[in-house]
């Protein structure tokens, strides 16, 4: 391991195996990197193979001809170009597109020949996808005035670029920057091989999905199985990444089946009659759901006149107000029709549902909801409902095992080597049997951990990635003199009795924690969830104050509530975090009666840091790189966190948290409000002058330690590869300027901390494994599947989840991918991973190591509690329903937010109130 920043080392010749690239011989021009240049691998740790969801693919031999592919009429969806160049290639001007190209669904084309396109390598074709007579019969079926004619697409091909595949064999290699020739050649091949797939699967960007493997959850969502799949540059090669994923699709079938499923309740679909009392505000949320489902008008067999069901299906725009028998409108005879008797008259369909409200297209056409079908593989683009959350968890969930046999299922699947269009670019893919590619891991020496030294036990080393809390106290405990307990759940359900048993339980386990209590019989009191939460808890305070005199009011308030009870949550933390400054803990009611120590003892792992106190920290000899003391250190957490798809006028809420002790244990957090769906934090300049400052007063008044830090290990959440750049050039120059205002100097390293994405490592031999059936918390892997030149790793710090004695293999853990982006430290491989591994050890609210280090999983969640910062029952609304409005109605939303948002209160900025 190594013992802190220095100049990268050269590999031992324990790496000889695992060499890096040659970026010297044969290079014209230096090769250059958006992040930190790889100089060596880690060597600490044991060995251990273990197998990944990759496969090793080829380089196309034969140029690659780049063409942009342009609609000269407007931007369509993705579904739609498909359609539109398939019937060029196959119809329109097969001689042109042979063999045949491949396309992204957007404007990019790559063919293995160069298309005769004319002298100026461009062409314009035009296309339609029906004939005249389909598209009146269409329109005729759908109950609109058909059209003169079919549309007509305009499509203008012009060559873009040659990409020689010499640059992908140069930049694997190590010897070629990744510019924007890589980057397109990287395209190419990713498109080559969805091609196939996208056209006989339903598609969703990078993954495919089949009906083999379905699940109904309810409120009208099915679930699929489907393959993720990735082409992607390791050192030395280039690979595909394969992986399985779970696509959410609407159920297929009539439209009132699903209208029905969604709303829940009686199946009686009158009760999508608005005469009958179908609320307003339940036919705009059904609206949300539906708009932009495509749909089949299918007219009853054995009424209908018109034939068949209509072959192309239509989005759906909205939904009428009124039902069929009162939604009237003037044909072209002016005749003054309601859509039923329209129905009745032209294709002699008597409706058994005349007041339900109708389909509406974008053209205006109305349909009855019973002539409405769903065709199957729809995919529902809308946020999952919080109950359905754990349906998808336990349908996406696979152990190690079973994933690594759907990930051979979707090698299969796929079949690549039955695609044409993998053929004609000359490239193959290494099946090898469905074995995925074997690769060398490490598997990293877990921290020493450091409690109070009055501990029975005041070290402990981890194993598995777990520990417990028993013989030990807290390494820094804090005093409760003052404190009461709110109780919101009706006294029926939570007596008396269980109050007092929770006041003894707390009491006993502060105790054993090594948190002294004064006031061993706090105020218990019942209060109407229906009132008003502030004064409630404010007269409380009163009364506290009375009780112990005028050493003022409670330290810290534990409140009892309902199973479902947000908007109390809401209420009590606005007025404990921003109001007064006062820790809260708030308490199932389900899950703290007859509870048991342990849960006693989790739930005092929060109050403790909310207080003030530190739980536990890493031992500093064993993590010298951490906790150097002549190179004071600051650890960094950054995230950001997007409204739910379809809002707008939300914001985006950004957090920064920072540590303030030696020990790198307790953080302190700033959280801010910006304009919706922007990745780069607008305002990190202030937030991170603000924790800095906050870190210099404790160094100062706690510490007694001068404000002279030297280090800034500043870790970023929710960051795509393709947005690095964008980090160093716009957050980066923002710490920097807010060192320069406190006139304090510290070397920076900026890694970013990815969690979505699909590799995925799986243990060799069983006796490898942890209990659940996953590689070991530890398992690290820096070579064979790493980018091919800039400094990256995989770490899989946690041990995985056990599902119980009689089944113990849990779903499969994902490690978390570093990327360092920055580093004026000069760290080591084993340096900076031990530093982050010992980081996922240091997480307040748990006893194991967590996926990603503690301040970076800190952030997520100051993210997350963004909407408690607003007034409860304010202006602002529902932060997590979805909203349609005009651009300059979400402008003026976006400014409310931004001026409604509160900041915690000056006591609370000093505490881990997030915990």
């Amino acid at each position: 391991m190594g013992s802190g920043p220095a100049s990268a080392r050269p590999p031992s010749p324990a790496t000889s195996t695992r060499a890096l690239p040659d970026t010297s011989a044969g290079t014209t021009a230096p090769v250059t990197t958006v992040g930190v240049k790889r100089a060596s691998f880690g060597t600490s740790g044991r060995s251990l193979t273990v197998h990944t969801n990759h496969f090793v693919t080829s380089i196309p031999e034969g140029n690659i001809y780049h063409y942009d592919a342009i609609d000269a009429n407007k931007t369509l969806p993705s579904r739609l170009n498909m359609e539109i160049i398939k019937r060029l290639q196959t119809v329109i001007a097969p001689e042109v597109f042979t063999p045949r190209v491949v396309y992204d669904g957007r404007k990019n084309i790559f063919a293995s020949r160069r298309l005769p396109l004319g002298p100026a390598d461009t062409r314009e074709f035009s296309s339609t996808l029906t004939d005249s007579a389909s598209s009146a019969k269409a329109a005729q079926e759908a109950g609109s005035e058909p059209r003169r004619g079919p549309r007509l697409y305009t499509v203008k091909l012009a060559l873009a670029k040659i990409i020689n595949p010499e640059v992908l064999r140069r930049f694997v290699a190590g010897k070629q920057s990744h510019d924007n020739d890589v980057l397109t050649g990287i395209t190419a091949l990713n498109v080559v091989m969805r091609m196939q797939p996208s056209l006989d699967y339903p598609s969703n960007t990078r993954s495919f999905f089949t009906n083999r493997e379905t699940e109904d959850i309810g409120g009208g969502i099915m679930l699929w199985r489907g393959y993720f799949q990735s082409v992607r540059p390791a050192i030395g090669r280039m690979l595909i990444n394969i992986d399985i994923t779970t696509g959410f699709m609407y159920k297929p079938g009539s439209i009132l089946d699903l209208a029905l499923d969604f709303l829940g309740g009686p199946r009686n679909p009158n009760r999508l009659a608005p005469s009958r009392g179908f609320p307003e505000r339940e036919r705009l949320r059904l609206q949300r759901f539906l708009s932009g489902l495509r749909v089949l008008v299918h007219l009853p067999a054995g009424q209908a006149r018109a034939g068949p069901t209509s072959r192309n299906p239509r989005p759906v725009a909205k939904l009428t107000t009124a039902g069929a028998s009162q939604m009237s409108f003037t044909n072209r005879e002016g005749v003054t029709l309601t859509v039923a008797q329209y129905f009745q008259s032209v294709h002699n369909v008597t409706l058994r549902f005349p007041d339900v409200v109708c389909i509406q297209f974008a053209s205006g056409a109305q349909i009855p909801m019973e002539c409405c079908f769903v065709p199957e593989g729809q995919f529902m683009r809308k946020q999952v409902p919080p109950e359905k959350v754990k349906d998808v968890l336990s349908f996406a969930a696979k152990n190690p095992t079973e994933r690594l046999n759907s990930i051979r299922e979707g090698l299969r699947t796929l079949a690549y080597g039955q695609s044409e269009y993998v053929r004609d670019f000359g490239m193959r893919v290494e099946e090898n049997g469905g074995r995925p590619l074997s690769i060398q891991a490490r598997i990293l020496k877990a921290p020493t951990l450091k409690y109070h030294e009055s501990s029975k036990q005041p070290t402990i080393t981890p194993i598995h990635g777990e520990w417990n809390m028993i013989d030990k106290k807290f390494y820094r405990p804090v005093t409760i003199q003052r404190w009461i307990v709110v109780i919101y759940e009706r006294p029926q359900r939570y007596r008396l009795q269980e109050a007092q048993k929770l006041v003894a339980s707390f009491v006993s386990t502060f105790e054993g924690l090594g948190i002294q209590v004064d006031e061993k019989e706090p105020i218990i009191s019942y209060e109407d969830p229906s009132g008003s939460i502030a004064d409630q808890l404010r007269a409380l305070g009163r009364r506290c104050v009375q009780k112990n005199g005028r050493q003022g009011g409670p330290q810290l308030i534990v409140v009892v509530l309902p199973a479902t009870a947000g908007d109390i949550y809401h209420a009590v933390k606005h007025f404990g975090d921003i109001t007064q400054g006062v820790p809260t803990q708030c308490l199932n009611s389900l899950k703290c009666t007859g509870a048991r120590h342990q849960y006693y003892a989790n739930v005092c792992l929060k109050i403790n840091v909310k207080m003030g106190g530190i739980n536990v920290v890493p031992e500093p000899r064993s993590v010298s790189s951490l906790n150097d003391p002549h190179n004071p250190t600051i650890v960094m957490g950054a995230d950001v966190m997007h409204p739910a798809p379809g809002s707008e006028g939300r914001p985006s809420f950004t957090a920064l948290v920072a540590s303030v002790d030696s020990d790198t244990s307790r953080y302190v957090a700033e959280c801010r409000a910006q304009t919706g769906r922007v990745e780069m934090i607008e305002n990190l300049q202030d937030m991170a002058v603000n924790v800095l400052k906050l870190y210099r007063d404790y160094r100062l008044d706690k510490e007694k330690k001068p404000f002279n830090p030297k280090r800034i290990i500043f870790y970023r959440d929710g960051v795509s590869e393709g947005e690095f750049r964008q980090v160093l050039q716009r957050e980066l120059p923002q710490l920097q300027a807010a060192c320069a205002a406190l006139d304090i100097n510290p070397k920076i390293t900026m890694l970013v901390v990815g969690k979505r994405h699909h590799v995925r490592f799986f243990p060799v031999h069983p006796d490898q494994a942890d209990p659940s059936g996953n590689c070991p918390a530890g398992t690290i892997v820096d070579s064979d599947i790493t980018h091919p030149t800039e400094f990256d790793f995989y770490l899989q710090s946690h041990s995985g989840l056990r599902r119980g004695r009689q089944a113990p293999a849990g779903p499969t853990s994902r490690s978390a991918h570093y990327s360092v982006l920055y580093d004026e430290n000069e760290f080591t491989p084993d340096s900076l991973q031990a530093l982050s591994y010992a980081l996922c050890h240091v997480y307040a609210r748990a006893t194991r190591s967590v996926s990603i280090p503690a301040p970076v999983y800190y952030a997520g969640i100051v993210c997350a509690r963004g909407k408690l910062h607003y007034v409860p029952g304010g202006d602002q609304g529902d932060l997590s329903e979805s909203a349609q409005l005009s651009p300059t109605e979400a402008e003026q939303q976006m400014e409310a937010f931004r001026s409604g948002f509160k900041p915690v209160h000056s006591n609370t900025r000093y505490l881990m109130y997030f915990s």
